[in-house]
Protein backbone atom coordinates (compact mmCIF):
# COMPACT_ATOMS: atom_id res chain seq x y z
CA UNK A 1 0.00 0.00 0.00
CA UNK A 2 1.10 3.63 -0.47
CA UNK A 3 -1.24 5.40 1.77
CA UNK A 4 -3.63 4.53 4.83
CA UNK A 5 -6.65 5.84 3.04
CA UNK A 6 -10.05 4.69 4.27
CA UNK A 7 -7.98 2.30 6.81
CA UNK A 8 -9.09 2.16 10.19
CA UNK A 9 -7.07 2.58 13.16
CA UNK A 10 -7.67 1.93 17.33
CA UNK A 11 -4.59 4.14 18.78
CA UNK A 12 -4.22 3.89 22.91
CA UNK A 13 -2.14 6.49 24.23
CA UNK A 14 -3.22 8.85 22.00
CA UNK A 15 -4.40 12.32 23.48
CA UNK A 16 -0.84 13.12 23.63
CA UNK A 17 3.06 12.30 22.91
CA UNK A 18 3.77 9.48 20.37
CA UNK A 19 0.15 8.07 20.29
CA UNK A 20 -0.97 12.17 19.26
CA UNK A 21 1.97 12.16 16.59
CA UNK A 22 0.54 8.61 15.56
CA UNK A 23 -2.74 9.94 14.87
CA UNK A 24 -1.41 12.62 12.86
CA UNK A 25 0.65 11.11 10.33
CA UNK A 26 -2.41 8.93 9.78
CA UNK A 27 -4.79 11.60 9.23
CA UNK A 28 -3.06 13.07 6.88
CA UNK A 29 -3.24 9.81 4.54
CA UNK A 30 -6.84 9.91 4.82
CA UNK A 31 -7.75 7.06 7.64
CA UNK A 32 -9.94 6.73 9.95
CA UNK A 33 -8.90 7.26 13.75
CA UNK A 34 -10.09 5.87 16.98
CA UNK A 35 -8.43 8.14 19.57
CA UNK A 36 -8.45 6.01 22.86
CA UNK A 37 -7.11 7.30 25.79
CA UNK A 38 -8.30 8.46 29.91
CA UNK A 39 -7.51 12.26 29.10
CA UNK A 40 -10.79 13.90 28.20
CA UNK A 41 -10.48 17.28 30.49
CA UNK A 42 -7.40 18.89 30.08
CA UNK A 43 -4.31 18.74 32.55
CA UNK A 44 -2.14 21.94 33.03
CA UNK A 45 0.91 19.34 33.47
CA UNK A 46 0.08 17.16 30.67
CA UNK A 47 -1.78 18.77 27.92
CA UNK A 48 -3.75 16.90 25.38
CA UNK A 49 -7.25 15.42 25.28
CA UNK A 50 -8.92 12.76 22.84
CA UNK A 51 -11.51 15.67 21.49
CA UNK A 52 -8.33 17.96 21.19
CA UNK A 53 -6.64 15.40 19.11
CA UNK A 54 -9.49 14.48 17.50
CA UNK A 55 -10.10 18.27 16.35
CA UNK A 56 -6.51 18.00 15.06
CA UNK A 57 -7.41 14.71 12.85
CA UNK A 58 -10.17 15.96 11.09
CA UNK A 59 -8.33 19.42 10.11
CA UNK A 60 -5.09 17.35 8.69
CA UNK A 61 -7.87 15.07 6.29
CA UNK A 62 -8.51 12.52 8.40
CA UNK A 63 -11.74 10.90 10.32
CA UNK A 64 -11.92 11.13 13.99
CA UNK A 65 -13.39 9.01 16.94
CA UNK A 66 -12.67 10.08 20.49
CA UNK A 67 -13.46 7.17 23.06
CA UNK A 68 -12.61 7.53 26.72
CA UNK A 69 -11.08 4.52 27.36
CA UNK A 70 -9.29 3.02 30.59
CA UNK A 71 -7.73 0.72 28.81
CA UNK A 72 -7.15 -1.64 32.07
CA UNK A 73 -10.99 -2.06 32.19
CA UNK A 74 -12.32 -5.28 30.17
CA UNK A 75 -15.71 -3.68 29.36
CA UNK A 76 -14.47 -0.16 28.54
CA UNK A 77 -12.00 -1.63 25.61
CA UNK A 78 -14.91 -3.85 24.32
CA UNK A 79 -17.33 -1.09 24.36
CA UNK A 80 -14.61 1.20 22.46
CA UNK A 81 -13.39 -1.48 19.66
CA UNK A 82 -17.72 -1.63 19.48
CA UNK A 83 -18.24 1.94 18.77
CA UNK A 84 -15.30 2.30 16.29
CA UNK A 85 -16.80 -0.62 14.23
CA UNK A 86 -19.80 1.03 15.11
CA UNK A 87 -18.74 4.25 13.30
CA UNK A 88 -16.17 3.15 10.55
CA UNK A 89 -17.62 -0.12 9.38
CA UNK A 90 -14.59 -2.05 10.44
CA UNK A 91 -10.92 -2.13 12.34
CA UNK A 92 -7.59 -2.53 10.13
CA UNK A 93 -4.78 -1.95 12.70
CA UNK A 94 -4.33 -1.51 16.35
CA UNK A 95 -1.59 0.32 17.82
CA UNK A 96 -0.50 -0.45 21.35
CA UNK A 97 0.96 2.92 22.52
CA UNK A 98 -0.67 3.15 25.63
CA UNK A 99 2.13 2.70 28.79
CA UNK A 100 3.15 3.66 32.20
CA UNK A 101 6.85 4.14 33.28
CA UNK A 102 8.44 4.85 36.87
CA UNK A 103 12.21 4.51 36.44
CA UNK A 104 12.94 3.56 40.33
CA UNK A 105 14.81 0.53 41.79
CA UNK A 106 12.43 -2.33 44.19
CA UNK A 107 13.10 -0.75 47.52
CA UNK A 108 11.50 2.84 45.77
CA UNK A 109 8.49 1.21 43.85
CA UNK A 110 5.18 1.70 45.53
CA UNK A 111 3.14 -1.59 44.58
CA UNK A 112 0.35 0.99 43.42
CA UNK A 113 2.82 2.02 41.02
CA UNK A 114 4.35 -1.98 39.84
CA UNK A 115 0.08 -2.69 39.48
CA UNK A 116 -0.01 0.36 37.06
CA UNK A 117 2.31 -0.46 34.93
CA UNK A 118 1.51 -4.16 34.92
CA UNK A 119 -1.88 -3.28 34.04
CA UNK A 120 -1.28 -0.46 31.14
CA UNK A 121 1.38 -2.04 29.74
CA UNK A 122 1.46 -5.84 29.46
CA UNK A 123 -1.83 -6.48 30.43
CA UNK A 124 -3.46 -3.56 28.36
CA UNK A 125 -2.04 -4.50 25.43
CA UNK A 126 -2.68 -8.09 25.61
CA UNK A 127 -6.21 -6.87 26.56
CA UNK A 128 -6.08 -4.49 23.72
CA UNK A 129 -5.08 -7.24 20.73
CA UNK A 130 -7.83 -10.10 22.81
CA UNK A 131 -10.75 -7.29 22.10
CA UNK A 132 -9.57 -6.12 18.36
CA UNK A 133 -8.41 -9.34 16.93
CA UNK A 134 -12.09 -10.85 15.89
CA UNK A 135 -12.25 -7.43 13.41
CA UNK A 136 -9.06 -7.08 12.53
CA UNK A 137 -8.96 -11.11 11.18
CA UNK A 138 -11.80 -9.38 8.74
CA UNK A 139 -9.35 -6.78 7.43
CA UNK A 140 -7.77 -7.30 4.12
CA UNK A 141 -3.60 -6.09 5.69
CA UNK A 142 -4.29 -6.35 10.00
CA UNK A 143 -1.69 -5.05 11.68
CA UNK A 144 -1.39 -5.31 15.65
CA UNK A 145 2.08 -2.69 15.78
CA UNK A 146 3.38 -2.33 19.68
CA UNK A 147 5.60 0.52 21.20
CA UNK A 148 7.74 -1.86 23.00
CA UNK A 149 11.28 -2.92 22.58
CA UNK A 150 13.39 -5.87 21.86
CA UNK A 151 12.85 -8.72 24.37
CA UNK A 152 16.31 -8.91 26.36
CA UNK A 153 17.40 -10.57 29.51
CA UNK A 154 20.45 -8.58 30.00
CA UNK A 155 21.05 -7.52 33.68
CA UNK A 156 21.40 -4.08 33.58
CA UNK A 157 18.11 -3.43 31.40
CA UNK A 158 16.70 -4.54 34.70
CA UNK A 159 18.51 -3.75 37.26
CA UNK A 160 17.58 -0.22 38.88
CA UNK A 161 13.70 -0.66 37.61
CA UNK A 162 13.10 -3.93 37.60
CA UNK A 163 9.15 -3.16 37.52
CA UNK A 164 9.13 -1.26 34.34
CA UNK A 165 11.10 -3.44 32.79
CA UNK A 166 9.20 -6.12 33.41
CA UNK A 167 5.59 -4.42 32.47
CA UNK A 168 7.52 -3.29 28.82
CA UNK A 169 9.53 -6.58 28.05
CA UNK A 170 5.57 -8.22 29.07
CA UNK A 171 4.54 -5.90 25.96
CA UNK A 172 7.08 -7.67 23.87
CA UNK A 173 6.41 -10.79 24.99
CA UNK A 174 2.74 -10.65 24.17
CA UNK A 175 4.29 -9.54 20.95
CA UNK A 176 6.23 -12.88 20.34
CA UNK A 177 2.94 -14.92 21.12
CA UNK A 178 0.84 -13.13 18.97
CA UNK A 179 2.47 -12.96 16.23
CA UNK A 180 3.34 -16.79 16.89
CA UNK A 181 -0.33 -17.42 17.22
CA UNK A 182 -2.05 -15.08 14.19
CA UNK A 183 0.88 -13.82 12.16
CA UNK A 184 -0.53 -17.55 10.59
CA UNK A 185 -3.54 -16.21 10.12
CA UNK A 186 -2.42 -13.40 8.27
CA UNK A 187 -2.18 -10.45 10.77
CA UNK A 188 1.44 -8.90 11.12
CA UNK A 189 1.98 -8.58 14.72
CA UNK A 190 5.68 -6.42 15.07
CA UNK A 191 6.78 -4.04 18.13
CA UNK A 192 8.74 -0.84 17.23
CA UNK A 193 10.75 0.77 19.49
CA UNK A 194 12.87 4.34 19.45
CA UNK A 195 16.52 4.45 19.10
CA UNK A 196 16.98 7.45 21.20
CA UNK A 197 14.87 9.00 23.82
CA UNK A 198 11.74 10.81 22.24
CA UNK A 199 10.54 14.26 23.73
CA UNK A 200 6.95 13.83 25.28
CA UNK A 201 4.93 15.89 27.94
CA UNK A 202 5.25 12.73 30.05
CA UNK A 203 9.39 13.16 30.14
CA UNK A 204 8.29 16.41 32.27
CA UNK A 205 7.85 14.28 34.67
CA UNK A 206 10.85 12.41 34.59
CA UNK A 207 13.87 14.35 36.38
CA UNK A 208 17.28 14.98 34.79
CA UNK A 209 16.14 13.73 31.05
CA UNK A 210 17.59 16.72 28.84
CA UNK A 211 14.42 17.06 26.02
CA UNK A 212 16.94 19.03 24.64
CA UNK A 213 18.79 15.67 23.18
CA UNK A 214 15.73 14.08 21.94
CA UNK A 215 13.88 13.58 19.02
CA UNK A 216 10.70 14.65 18.18
CA UNK A 217 7.87 12.40 18.30
CA UNK A 218 7.61 12.78 14.22
CA UNK A 219 10.31 10.24 14.00
CA UNK A 220 7.93 7.25 15.56
CA UNK A 221 5.33 8.43 13.95
CA UNK A 222 6.24 8.03 10.26
CA UNK A 223 7.85 4.86 11.35
CA UNK A 224 5.14 3.83 12.32
CA UNK A 225 3.28 5.28 9.16
CA UNK A 226 6.23 2.91 7.03
CA UNK A 227 5.31 -0.56 9.09
CA UNK A 228 1.56 0.03 8.65
CA UNK A 229 1.80 0.12 4.67
CA UNK A 230 3.76 -2.95 4.58
CA UNK A 231 2.12 -6.27 3.19
CA UNK A 232 0.72 -7.96 6.68
CA UNK A 233 1.42 -11.25 4.96
CA UNK A 234 4.86 -10.65 4.46
CA UNK A 235 5.87 -8.51 7.61
CA UNK A 236 5.36 -10.77 11.24
CA UNK A 237 7.00 -10.61 14.39
CA UNK A 238 9.77 -8.15 14.08
CA UNK A 239 10.83 -5.39 16.85
CA UNK A 240 11.75 -2.38 14.44
CA UNK A 241 13.86 0.46 15.41
CA UNK A 242 12.11 3.86 14.57
CA UNK A 243 15.69 5.22 12.68
CA UNK A 244 16.11 1.87 10.71
CA UNK A 245 12.66 1.23 9.20
CA UNK A 246 12.51 4.55 8.16
CA UNK A 247 16.17 4.05 6.50
CA UNK A 248 14.73 1.48 4.36
CA UNK A 249 12.07 3.23 3.70
CA UNK A 250 15.04 6.22 2.04
CA UNK A 251 14.80 8.99 4.76
CA UNK A 252 18.60 9.90 5.05
CA UNK A 253 18.32 13.44 6.75
CA UNK A 254 17.04 12.47 10.46
CA UNK A 255 18.51 15.75 11.43
CA UNK A 256 14.58 17.38 11.06
CA UNK A 257 13.48 15.06 13.89
CA UNK A 258 15.80 16.19 16.31
CA UNK A 259 14.81 18.89 19.42
CA UNK A 260 17.80 20.70 18.66
CA UNK A 261 20.24 19.26 15.88
CA UNK A 262 23.38 20.82 17.60
CA UNK A 263 23.25 18.11 20.78
CA UNK A 264 23.84 14.49 20.89
CA UNK A 265 20.99 12.64 21.61
CA UNK A 266 20.31 10.01 24.02
CA UNK A 267 20.01 6.45 23.60
CA UNK A 268 16.60 4.62 24.73
CA UNK A 269 16.40 2.25 27.08
CA UNK A 270 16.94 -1.38 25.95
CA UNK A 271 19.31 -0.57 23.09
CA UNK A 272 23.10 -0.77 22.95
CA UNK A 273 25.06 2.10 21.48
Amino acid sequence: MATLRGKTLFITGASRGIGRAIALRAARDGANIAIVAKSSVANPKLPGTIHSVAEEVRAAGGQALAIQCDIREEDQVKAAVAATVDAFGGLDTLVNNASAIWLAGVLDTPMKRYDLMTGVNSRGSFLCAQACLPELLKSPNPHILTLAPPPSLEPKWWAGHTAYTLAKMGMSFVTLGLAGEFGRQGVAVNALWPKTIVATDALNMIPGIDLDRCRKPEIVADAVHAVLLRDAKSSNGRFFIDEEVLREAGVTDFSQYAVDPSKPLLPDLFLDP
